[in-house]
């Protein structure tokens, strides 16, 4: 399944962040994507992912609950998308 992760800085600095960020790896069973560090007030980093069970969902969040707010939200593909509206409008 297709997840879109939206993580804001809540502490540290954006230094110490980046060289952690550095040094950490995606947990295994996590398919990653793409990451951006988008130059916003409203998100320090976007990504998106698939997964398969909640289990490397959920130690990503641990790991980094410290100092970011995360927020994490199943997703589709914009096709994807199309094609249910399409079903949908019959």
């Amino acid at each position: 399944m297709l997840f879109i992760s939206l993580l804001k800085m809540k502490a540290g600095t954006p230094m110490e962040i980046i060289a952690r960020r550095a040094q950490w790896q995606y947990p295994e069973g996590l398919n990653m994507i793409a990451e951006y560090w988008p130059q916003s007030s409203d998100a320090t980093v976007v990504s998106v992912f698939e997964a398969d069970s909640n289990a490397p969902i959920m130690a990503m969040a641990a790991e980094w609950g410290d100092v970011f707010e995360i927020n994490i939200h199943p997703a589709v593909t914009a096709e994807q998308g199309l094609q249910m509206a399409q079903m949908m409008a019959g």
